[in-house]
């Protein structure tokens, strides 16, 4: 990923996404920490930049270090709105952490009920 999109990013610049997505940027490329731009808009908790990344059909199931998804860190982040976005646009709910203390194993709704999220936890149970 390169900086343009790091930065539109960083400043919740919705003219400056469209504008990459107008010029073809690769908005499912990763950063040096393997997240994509949809990563980075729902940790951000930044609702109108997933919107956009979402109707461009950003993969939603991308996941980074520690096998998080953009659906989880936005749980991570508390930006339970940002989240319930995500599952609605059909992030992948049975997707789980690896390989670090407090991720390891644990999915979306795991992560949202350790956070007191419990209305978020419960739409979140991937369903049979």
């Amino acid at each position: 990923m390169n900086t343009a999109w790091e930065e539109a990013i960083k400043h919740n610049d919705a003219q400056v996404v469209l504008g990459l997505l107008g010029k073809g940027a690769d908005m499912n490329a990763l950063d040096r920490y393997g997240q994509t731009a949809i990563m980075l808009a729902a940790h951000a908790g930044h609702r109108e930049l997933v919107e956009i990344l979402i109707a461009h059909r950003a993969n939603l199931n991308t996941t980074a270090r520690f096998g998080l998804s953009a659906l989880m860190l936005a749980v991570v982040a508390g930006h339970a709105e940002v989240a319930h976005l995500l599952a609605k646009a059909g992030a992948d709910l049975t997707l789980r952490g690896t390989g670090a203390p407090g991720f390891a194993g644990k999915t979306a709704c795991d992560l949202a009920a350790e956070r007191g999220m419990l209305e978020l936890s419960a739409e979140l149970l991937p369903k049979p």
